[in-house]
């Protein structure tokens, strides 16, 4: 079996972000009018349900075809649909039999906005003491590093301890990347569901619900993503600094060719 084969199925990022983030938003936004309260309903008028329901079926749907499909779990994949069977969840937990939303949604769904955040943070963290830290399944891994000539320099030159350290830094940055989105997570929910944005108890008070929860994952995405990344690549640059200090290897030495 060549190395090709032997490497885990990869998601297109931008299918993940068209089926994840994308597709849901705009049917959340642009399907959730009841058409008995417009006044001239236009044919994509479903309603906060089916508009939910829509919203809810792409990510599930992709997720079971790509296990389907490569006959593996892919992590982001079962990420995707374990966040988005949360929120079908809490969404209906949410929603009154009157058509009001229940006023403790802000506070409810900004946990379930901050919980995998949270989770997969403290799942860095304490991986860092097994066999399989998630730092080297992100980051430090030998599809990016030459790890081989790295672990040999390091034995060569008696830098055991300062090279556990550098990894335990790392695994603490990283870590801390979702500490930042846990937060933010959390504070958008509250901005967007809280009563100064909608009115719980009006007509349209699920339309409103489908539209901000809409709000939430677009403007997550940006505000939480981006910042996430950014602080990505810093880790990166630590460890690559760190790294040439314990080896004396070059960025070149260091990294696989891409």
């Amino acid at each position: 079996m060549s190395e090709v084969d032997t490497q885990p199925p990869k998601e297109n990022p931008l299918t993940n972000i068209l089926v994840n983030v994308l597709i849901p938003v705009l049917a959340l936004g642009k399907l959730s009018k009841d058409p008995a309260l417009v006044d001239s309903p236009k044919f994509y008028h479903l309603g906060p349900m089916w508009a939910l329901i829509v919203a809810l079926a792409f990510p599930i749907g992709y997720g079971v075809w790509f296990l389907v499909k490569h006959k593996k779990l892919n992590f982001f994949s079962v990420l995707g649909l374990v966040s988005v069977l949360l929120t079908g969840g809490l969404t209906l937990f949410l929603w009154n039999k009157d058509g009001s939303i229940d006023p403790s949604a802000p506070i409810l769904f900004g946990l379930k906005e901050a919980s995998i955040p949270f989770v997969l943070g403290m799942a860095v963290l304490v991986s860092h003491w097994t066999k399989t830290p998630l730092l080297n399944t992100f980051l430090y891994n030998d599809q990016i590093f030459d790890l081989k000539r790295i672990t040999t320099k390091v034995e060569e030159l008696g830098n055991h301890t300062p090279y556990a350290k550098l990894l335990f830094q790392c695994t603490l940055i990283f870590a801390g990347s979702f500490l930042i989105s846990t937060v933010l997570n959390f504070f958008l929910a509250q901005y967007y569901l809280g009563p100064d944005k909608i009115d719980y108890e009006a007509e349209n008070a699920r339309e409103l619900y489908n539209k901000a929860v809409g709000s939430i994952t677009w403007v997550g995405f940006l505000v939480i993503g981006v910042p996430i990344m950014a602080f990505m690549m810093g880790c990166m640059l630590f460890l690559l600094k760190g790294l040439r200090q314990l080896t004396g290897l070059k960025n070149d030495e260091l990294m696989l060719p891409r």
